[in-house]
C-alpha cells in the first residue's frame, strides 16, 4: 500500500444500516477514492462552491463502519458492482486496501436473542466499540438498508414505557430492524439518517428518546431522482400560473432494490414519500398515479418516465415528458456522504433534534413542509453556513 494509500487519522465515523448493500458499497468506494484524490468529488453537495467552505469533516476524517445481514466480503462486492458498470473496476483496485479495512469494521446484525431489547443492546455496543476502537470525536448512523413493509400497529410505538416493556419480553418482535437499528444509534448517543422509507425513527416513542438523548438526527428517504425532479420542475408550474391536472410516473428498475420493491407491503410506503412532495407543490387534487415495476435484467440502473398534463392561458394544453435514468446507487452514494458531513457538523455546532435544513436530501423531510428543491438547498447552504460560524466561534472561545 502507498503512502498516498494510507487514511488519516478520523474524527467521525459513518456508521451504514446495510454496510454491504449497493449504496452502502458505493459510498464507501467513492468515500476512499475521493478522499485519495483518485477522482474529483462530482454529486457531492456539500463540495459545491458554496458550500466548500464549510466547516464538515474532511472527507479523509472519515471512517467506516456497520451492519448488515450478510457476510459477502466489500472488495466482492464493489467488484460485483463494477462488472454491472456502477465504476471502473480499476477504481477497485486502487481503492482495495482501504475497502478492506473497512470490511473489517463491519459487523453482522444479531439474531437467535431472546428479547428485543437485548438485539439493540448488541447493535449498540458495536457502535460504541466502533467508537472507541477508532478514537472518533463523532459518530453519525445513516439507514441505507433495503425498504421494509410498514409494520402493524403496537401501543408501545406511542408510549415509551410500553415499548420498553414489549422490548424486554421474550418472544415479543414488535421493531422492525430499521426501527431497532435507530433504537440503537439513539443509546449510542449517535447521529442518525433515514435514507429509507422504512418505520426507522419515525415512531413517536423512538423519536421521544431521540429527543431526549440530544442527537442530531434527520430523514426520510433520500431524494436521488424522479422525486428530485419533481421538487425541481413543479415550483415552475405553479409560479407561472399553470394549472397541473395530472402527474403520472413510472419507475423500471432491477437489481436489489427492484426485487424488493417488487412486494407490495414494501412499496406502499415508498409510493406514499414520493407523492407527499408532489401534492404539496401543485395541490392535492392532482391525478398523480405512480408504478414502480421490476426489470431484473436493467440492474442497478433505473429509468423514471413521468407524464405531465397542465392547461395554460384560455384553456389549453400544456404537457411535459420526462425521462430520468441513472445507475440509482450512484445517484444516492455522494448524498449519504453528504449526510454524514452534515450531521456531523450540526453534532460540532450542538444541534439537537431533528435537522429541518437537511429537507434537500429527502423525499419525505422530517421537521419541514418545503419541498421546493430551490428554496431547499438555500435553507440548506444558510444553515451550513450558520452551524460553520458556530464551530469556529466555539473553537475561538476555547483557545
Amino acid at each position: 500500500m502507498n503512502s498516498s494509500d494510507i487514511p488519516a487519522s478520523p474524527e467521525v465515523g459513518a456508521w451504514f444500516i446495510g454496510a454491504r448493500g449497493s449504496l452502502a458499497t458505493t459510498a464507501i468506494v467513492g468515500l476512499h477514492a475521493v478522499a485519495a484524490g483518485l477522482v474529483e468529488p462530482i454529486g457531492l453537495t456539500t463540495e459545491t462552491p458554496a458550500l466548500r467552505d464549510s466547516a464538515f469533516p474532511g472527507l479523509a476524517d472519515i471512517v467506516v463502519g456497520g451492519h448488515d445481514i450478510t457476510t459477502t466480503p466489500l472488495v466482492d462486492r464493489a467488484r460485483s458492482l463494477a462488472e454491472g458498470g456502477m465504476f471502473p473496476a480499476s477504481l477497485v483496485d486502487r481503492v482495495s486496501e482501504r475497502v478492506a479495512a473497512t470490511d473489517r469494521n463491519l459487523r453482522q446484525v444479531p439474531t437467535g436473542l431472546t428479547t428485543q431489547q437485548e438485539e439493540i443492546d448488541q447493535l449498540t455496543a458495536d457502535i460504541v466499540d466502533f467508537r472507541e476502537r477508532h478514537g472518533l470525536r463523532d459518530v453519525v448512523v445513516i439507514d441505507v438498508s433495503s425498504t421494509e413493509p410498514l409494520p402493524p400497529y403496537h401501543p408501545g410505538f406511542d408510549d415509551d414505557t410500553a415499548l420498553t416493556v414489549a422490548l424486554s419480553t421474550p418472544g415479543v418482535r414488535i421493531l422492525p430492524p430499521s426501527s431497532r437499528a435507530a433504537a440503537a444509534a439513539v443509546a449510542a448517543g449517535a447521529a442518525y439518517a433515514a435514507f429509507t422509507p422504512s418505520a426507522s425513527l419515525n415512531l413517536p416513542a423512538l423519536r421521544e428518546r431521540a429527543d431526549r438523548a440530544g442527537i442530531a438526527y434527520a430523514g426520510q428517504d433520500g431524494k436521488t431522482g424522479e422525486t428530485l425532479l419533481r421538487t425541481v420542475l413543479a415550483p415552475m408550474f405553479t409560479a407561472r400560473g399553470l394549472s397541473v391536472r395530472s402527474w403520472a410516473g413510472t419507475n423500471l428498475l432491477g437489481g436489489g432494490d427492484g426485487a424488493t420493491l417488487s412486494d407490495p407491503e414494501a412499496v406502499r410506503s415508498k409510493l406514499v414519500s414520493k407523492n407527499r412532495g408532489l401534492y404539496s407543490l401543485v395541490g392535492d387534487d392532482v391525478v398523480a398515479p405512480l408504478h414502480i415495476d421490476n426489470v431484473p435484467d436493467l440492474g442497478d440502473v433505473k429509468t423514471a418516465w413521468d407524464h405531465v398534463s397542465a392547461v395554460g392561458f384560455l384553456g389549453s394544453r400544456v404537457t411535459l415528458q420526462t425521462t430520468w435514468s441513472a445507475y440509482d446507487s450512484a445517484l444516492a452514494a455522494p448524498l449519504v456522504i453528504d449526510l454524514v458531513r452534515a450531521l456531523a457538523l450540526a453534532t460540532r455546532a450542538g444541534h439537537r433534534g431533528v435537522v429541518a435544513d437537511l429537507a434537500c436530501f429527502f423525499k419525505d423531510p422530517w421537521g419541514s413542509d418545503v419541498h421546493a428543491f430551490a428554496e431547499q438547498t438555500a435553507r440548506f447552504v444558510g444553515w451550513a453556513r450558520r452551524s460553520s460560524d458556530a464551530v469556529v466561534a466555539a473553537s475561538v472561545a476555547a483557545s
